[in-house]
């Protein structure tokens, strides 16, 4: 799968939204693999980064396909298995995720605004670790399914009183799905359904023209999507069903003037459905004029691009990690927001693909934007600052608590630390170097304490006005602006970021509290801009503990986020 820390994909590979649908147990009526691990298997032969698994929320009895019906059992499909499922799925990273990526999420029934909200909003809970969340519409209002059997909707439409009638109550259903629950998902599927037993309207074949009232409500459906920063599924199942991609051309190239974005799945249901006709899913984004798509992580979305070279995986996998960064500064309501980009350098092939993006020149950058907050990123390492400048030096051990000492004693001589350079050496020891404001006397006083009450711990401390600056720890890939402010670091698996106030001693409350729990400082970065300080810590702690924390340390702080990066 990886070679050279690179990865090697697949002839056509796609990273899938609506992918693998999970079995329904020992239920009466069968849907779904319910030996998932079979399919891991074979994705692992076929060397593809990653398998994504889906499964169907189990639906209120009065929801029910006629072969449901027909058995004359009362059961609810699904049910178990959906309750087994994040488990079932944990077992399986825990066993696979090693040799292959493996995502989750779930296809959200929408079973109508009342009581099956409710339910709904009882589903996720159930499932609250997913990477993302479909909404579908598969029953009508009337209890009758639309993907059932060709008598199930010939039965609705006759309920209805014609075809026009049949589609027009079905996109107000998934109008009124995405009115109400748009928090909820971030994936519209299928959303032309119905096609499967009755054909699709002359007027929704004519979106950009047509005055018809399917076409107009149509429209407003595309335009809520849109407002609501939510995906749409490219479907491929309609290929094997003998109706067409979900959706249809006329609906995705209305999509795409909207700027939705789309995500790709196979939507399948057996072994033979693994993959297939991903090159007919690329072609087919491509032709409407898409160059990328998304998947999801923690229902973050990912980008990727349709058309798959080395580089340019490389360079929207630096772009998801960007991405990822900045959602996690923000509450779960604002992370489907569409950030706004700038490209430099090699970066700046990719304005191709976003075409209200900016240039940052020869910068090799990426620097990724909501509102007043951003992340600027690269794979590139940032030069370190040439000549020599005043400040402090410190080789000293690597262990909780020891960055505490220096910081605790600097506070003591009331000396404010400007900017930091800590890197962990690997070798059980690690380098500091500060910039300070105080008097040289203040600081050759904390030189002179340190070395006297705590020397075990110090292999080297000096101060001078002609140090010269380290160079950064090496990394995939490095952070190095926090809302315009420099604060280049490499990235790590878990990471805190802070905004605070820029005095003498607030720092040192994240460190002392960080050591009292033995969570290990390994690298850091400081920088100020005004009366605000920025600091960027690379760490090594159990995860649960640091969140804790972080929720201690007072209104001195005004922003910390605790980045555990999966990308």
């Amino acid at each position: 799968m990886q070679e050279d820390n690179k990865m090697v994909f697949p002839e056509a590979f796609l990273w899938e939204t609506h992918g693998v649908h999970v079995g329904t147990g020992n239920d009466h009526v069968k849907h779904g693999i319910d030996d998932i691990e079979i399919i891991i298997q074979e994705a692992i032969n076929r060397a593809y980064p990653n398998i994504t698994f889906i499964i169907h929320t189990p639906r209120m009895t009065r929801f029910r396909y006629d072969a449901e019906k027909r058995t004359d059992i009362k059961f609810i499909r699904g049910h178990n298995a959906y309750l087994d499922y994040p488990k079932k799925i944990s077992n399986l990273k825990k066993k696979f995720g090693h040799l292959i990526n493996i995502k989750y999420g779930i296809e959200l029934e929408w079973l109508g605004p009342d009581l099956g909200l409710q339910w709904n909003r009882s589903k996720i809970f159930q499932a609250q670790d997913a990477d993302f969340v479909i909404g579908s519409v598969h029953f009508s209002r009337e209890g009758i399914a639309y993907d059932g059997s060709l008598e199930e909707a010939q039965r609705l439409v006759e309920i209805r009183g014609g075809v026009e009638q049949y589609w027009g109550a079905y996109i107000e259903e998934v109008i009124e799905m995405i009115d109400s629950s748009w928090d909820m998902i971030q994936v519209i599927g299928h959303i032309d359904l119905p096609k499967l037993y009755v054909p699709i309207p002359k007027p929704l074949l004519e979106l950009d023209t047509s005055k018809h009232f399917l076409a107009r409500r149509m429209r407003v459906l595309l335009e809520m999507v849109s407002e609501y920063n939510l995906a749409l599924d490219i479907n491929l199942a309609g290929i094997r069903k003998k109706c067409g991609i979900y959706p249809h051309a006329s609906i995705l190239t209305r999509a795409k003037e909207l700027n939705i974005p789309i995500a790709i799945g196979t939507d399948a249901h057996s072994l033979k459905d693994l993959a297939q006709d991903y090159q007919v899913g690329i072609d087919y984004a491509l032709e409407n004029g898409y160059k990328y798509y998304v998947s999801f992580s923690q229902c973050i979305p990912e980008k990727h691009p349709l058309s798959l070279g080395e580089e340019k995986a490389e360079q929207y996998k630096v772009l998801n990690l960007g991405i990822e960064m900045l959602n996690r500064r923000f509450e779960s309501s604002k992370q489907r927001r569409i950030p706004k980009f700038s490209f430099g350098g090699s970066f700046m092939d990719l304005m191709n693909d976003h075409h209200n993006s900016t240039s940052l020149g020869e910068y090799e950058a990426i620097r990724i934007r909501k509102g007043t907050k951003s992340i600027a990123i690269s794979h590139q390492k940032p030069e370190k600052p040439q000549g020599r400048v005043k400040g402090l030096f410190s080789h000293h051990l690597d262990q909780p608590g020891v960055l505490s000492i220096l910081f605790n004693t600097l506070a003591s001589e009331e000396i404010n630390v400007d900017t930091a350079y800590l890197n962990s050496n690997e070798d059980g020891t690690a380098t500091a170097f500060l910039t300070l404001s105080g008097t040289d006397e203040q600081i050759r006083n904390a030189v002179d304490f340190v070395k006297g009450t705590s020397g075990d711990f110090f292999k080297n401390i000096h101060f001078g006005d002609q140090l010269e600056i380290p160079e950064l720890k090496a990394g995939d890939n490095y952070l190095l602006e926090f809302d315009g402010v420099d604060l280049p670091i490499a990235i790590s698996s878990q990471m805190l970021v802070t905004i605070h106030n820029n005095i003498s001693g607030v720092l040192l409350i994240l460190l002392s509290a960080l050591a009292s729990q033995q969570i290990n400082v390994l690298d850091l970065q400081l920088g100020h801009r005004g009366n605000k300080g920025y600091a960027a810590l690379g760490i090594d702690g159990n995860p649960r503990v640091v969140r804790e924390l972080l929720s201690q340390l007072g209104d001195q702080f005004h922003e910390t986020t605790h980045l555990i990066l999966k990308s």
